[in-house]
């Protein structure tokens, strides 16, 4: 803390040095509007002389709208009434003289503390909203993969659009992927709206802003689409992946989520709030060295092991692995297993899930299997058991 917003370099030196390392300088407001939205944790920020005092004060009351916790400390040349007086209008906290150096770093200290309550108090408030908020609570499944290559976002798209065919279930698919998801291409829809799009509304989301960044499937479900835009994958923290999924599981009966091949922020925000975990893997030497280092990963960050599912791609690909070989390398139980089809890419590059081009197909088949097992039900062929889409919402309370 604080963010100085000041085009001229010495005059930007001269307002950090008080701040020593804790300061950082902006060149112009629009670089401190986008270090705003990269830093959610900020509170404070110092607009120099050398920023037109419209542009200042223009500033200052659009963020009394999207940050109102944000404190705004206006540094001038000089100090006029008529300056303070349209200065408090537009929410700046305080005005300061220029190289008054003591009344600057008290003006931020106050500013700071003030700000640092309105902040906890808006968290609280957040928080009570989620907790106390009307509504279902659906099934948050999350689909990963140690490795890429593996078939993860194949298996999240047909597998939401199997669910949302059957309208047993409302369904919404996550694309997590935040720098190369492909659900809107393979689900060939228009990326209008993405996950970019719940930014402003990062500590107060509710359901009606989240309803407006949805994209609708013509299978029935509905998608929150990965970045398209270079850079705006950096705009998504964790605590907004996980706002965003509480919000959602209370407008869905499941979640599915699509994740990228590595542990970032926002994929253990995802798992942190998950009911099931699926992890995709294939008849590959790094394949199965990626699931296990999945696994062991998962165990070492102190999530149920009976809330993952292992899920088998390209199950019949003769690759000189046998079924004993993948099994002494994983250590566990193949949930579900999919074929292997030339069919698969054919329907990725027509932007048509499987699933939903020919339901009989043999691959279309094993994601119903899948889907039982998202569900929290037994995979074809088990014994029958008691656990279902509510289960794990059951044991958590």
């Amino acid at each position: 803390m604080p963010i100085i917003c000041e085009p001229h370099e010495g005059a930007a030196r001269r307002l950090a040095a008080g701040f020593r390392e804790h300061g950082r300088a902006v060149p112009g407001l629009p670089e401190l509007d986008r270090a705003l939205t990269t830093d959610h944790e900020e509170l404070v920020v110092v607009i120099g002389p050398g920023i037109d005092l419209r542009s200042a004060l223009a500033f200052a009351t659009a963020q009394r709208v999207h940050r109102p916790a944000l404190s705004i400390v206006l540094v001038r040349e000089q100090l006029q009434v008529e300056v303070l007086s349209e200065a408090m209008r537009a929410g700046v906290r305080e005005v300061i003289p220029d190289r008054d150096f003591p009344a600057l770093m008290d003006a931020c200290r106050r500013s700071w503390e003030v700000s640092a309550r309105l902040r906890s108090t808006e968290q609280a408030q957040a928080q009570a909203r989620i907790q106390t908020a009307p509504g279902k609570s659906g099934r948050v499944v999350v689909i990963f993969a140690g490795k890429g290559g593996c078939g993860k976002s194949m298996v999240s798209t047909n597998l939401a659009v199997t669910l949302a065919q059957a309208k047993r279930h409302s369904v919404c698919l996550v694309d997590l992927d935040l720098g190369f998801g492909d659900v809107g291409i393979m689900l060939r829809v228009n990326p209008q709206r993405t996950i970019v799009d719940a930014v402003p509304m990062f500590e107060h989301m509710d359901e009606t802003g989240v309803q407006s960044m949805l994209v609708k499937h013509e299978s029935g479900l509905v998608a929150v689409l990965a970045p398209v835009t270079p850079g705006d994958a950096e705009k998504i923290s964790g605590r907004l992946v996980h706002e965003l999924l509480t919000v959602l599981r209370r407008m869905f009966d499941v979640v599915i989520v699509d994740t990228p091949p590595h542990f970032s922020e926002q994929v253990l925000a995802a798992l942190d709030i998950s009911d099931m975990q699926l992890l995709i893997a294939a008849p590959e030497v790094t394949a199965l060295k990626g699931l296990r280092v999945t696994l062991d990963m998962l165990d070492l960050l102190g999530y149920s092991a009976e809330a993952r599912a292992i899920v088998l791609n390209r199950a019949d690909t003769r690759a000189g692995l046998t079924p004993a070989d993948i099994d002494r390398v994983i250590g566990r139980p193949i949930a579900a297993q999919i074929p292997t089809s030339q069919d698969v890419p054919a329907s990725i590059n027509k932007g048509v899930p499987l699933a939903m081009e020919d339901p009989q197909h043999p691959v279309s088949q094993a994601i119903r299997n899948v889907a039982r097992v998202a569900l929290g039900g037994p995979p074809a062929g088990a014994k029958e058991s008691r656990k279902g889409l509510r289960r794990s919402r059951a044991n958590r309370a």
